[in-house]
C-alpha cells in the first residue's frame, strides 16, 4: 500500500459505536445460546450490522424473517427494532420460548401508542418506510397511524380527525430532519400532541452531536456502519450536509485510499450497531496509509444500561 503524503491524523468522534440497546440485544442472543444451546432463532437481523450478524451465526444463531421457518418448541429472539402486535401474537400461538430484544426506547414508543390509542388518538409517525422499527411501531395498531417520510408527505396525509392527533418518530432519525418534519406537522395540525420526551434515542442524538463537533475539524469523515443501519446512514448524511466529504463503510476493506488523497485529518465515527473492533481495524488501515497519530475528541460519556429479560440468568 502506497503511503498518502499529506495524511497526518485520525480524529475519533466520542461517543461512537455500540449503544445500550445494541449491547443488550447481542447479550440476549449470546446468553440464550449459552443457556439453551444452538440453534437460537432470531427474527430479523438482531441489529443492523454485518459483522455482528455473522459472528452470531457462527455461534449458532439462525436469522429468519418468517416465523414459519422456526420449528415448534424453539427459542426465538425478537430483534432490537421491535415487532408488530401480529408477530407477537403469532409467535405466542406457535408456542415458542420468546425473548424480546426490542430496545427499551422503542418499547417506550409502543407503550405510548397503545395508551393514546385507547384515549381515541390517531398518529402521524415520522420514519422511513420499510424499516423494521417503523413496521413494528405501526403494527401496534390495526389502523389510525399514518407514516410521513418528509415535509411533502405532511401536506398529503389525511387522518380521519385532527382533534386527537399525536406525533411519534422512529428512534434513529436525523434529529434535524425529524424536527423540520415535526414543525410541518405542527403547522398543519396546531393541536397535535408531541411526545413528552423526544422519541429519537439518546445514542442517536449523541452520535449526531459528536459528528457536528467532528466535521469542521477534519477533511473527510468515515462512518463505520452497515448499509441497512439507519442511524449510521444519518451520520454520513449529516457530515455531508455540514460540508465535509463523507463515506460509510462496513469494514476496513471498503476504505478507498483515493478518498484520503490530499487530506490531512481523517474523522472517524461508527453507528450504534457497529462494534469497536471494526473501528480499530479502520484505524490500522489509515495508519498503514500514512497517518501518524490518533486523537480522541471530548464527548458525552454514556452510562445507560438496560436490564435483560427474565429467564436468561446463567448458572
Amino acid at each position: 500500500m502506497k503511503p498518502i503524503a499529506a495524511l497526518e491524523e485520525v480524529v475519533l468522534a466520542e461517543p461512537r459505536g455500540f449503544c445500550a440497546g445494541v449491547d443488550r440485544a447481542i447479550e440476549i442472543v449470546e446468553r440464550a445460546l449459552r443457556k439453551f444451546g444452538a440453534p437460537i432463532y432470531v427474527r430479523h437481523e438482531i441489529v443492523h450490522n454485518t459483522y455482528v450478524v455473522n459472528d452470531l451465526k457462527a455461534k449458532g444463531a439462525i436469522f429468519i424473517e418468517d416465523l414459519a421457518d422456526v420449528p415448534p418448541g424453539a427459542t426465538l429472539v425478537f430483534s432490537a427494532h421491535g415487532v408488530s402486535r401480529a408477530v407477537h401474537e403469532e409467535a405466542r400461538a406457535r408456542g415458542f420460548q420468546i425473548f424480546d430484544a426490542t430496545c427499551p426506547l422503542v418499547t417506550k414508543v409502543h407503550v405510548e401508542v397503545a395508551k393514546l390509542h385507547k384515549e381515541g388518538f390517531e398518529f402521524i409517525m415520522i420514519g422511513h418506510k420499510g424499516h423494521p422499527e417503523v413496521e413494528g411501531t405501526m403494527g401496534q395498531l390495526d389502523s389510525g397511524i399514518h407514516l410521513v417520510e418528509d415535509v411533502a408527505d405532511v401536506a398529503r396525509v389525511q387522518p380521519a380527525q385532527s382533534d386527537k392527533l399525536a406525533v411519534v418518530t422512529q428512534t434513529t432519525l436525523s434529529v434535524d430532519d425529524a424536527a423540520e418534519i415535526a414543525a410541518a406537522v405542527k403547522a398543519r395540525f396546531p393541536h397535535v400532541r408531541e411526545p413528552k420526551q423526544q422519541d429519537i434515542c439518546y445514542a442517536t442524538q449523541n452520535r449526531q452531536d459528536a459528528v457536528k463537533l467532528l466535521s469542521p475539524q477534519v477533511d473527510v469523515v468515515i462512518v463505520v456502519g452497515s448499509p441497512t443501519s439507519s442511524n449510521s446512514n444519518r451520520l454520513r448524511e449529516l457530515a455531508h450536509k455540514l460540508g465535509t466529504d463523507s463515506y460509510m463503510i462496513d469494514n476496513a476493506d471498503e476504505l478507498q485510499p483515493a478518498w484520503l488523497e490530499g487530506k490531512q485529518r481523517i474523522g472517524l465515527t461508527a453507528g450504534a450497531s457497529a462494534p469497536e473492533v471494526l473501528v480499530r481495524q479502520v484505524i490500522d488501515r489509515i495508519k498503514a496509509l500514512g497517518a501518524v497519530s490518533v486523537r480522541r475528541l471530548d464527548g458525552i460519556a454514556e452510562t445507560t444500561k438496560f436490564p435483560l429479560p427474565k429467564g436468561l440468568k446463567l448458572e
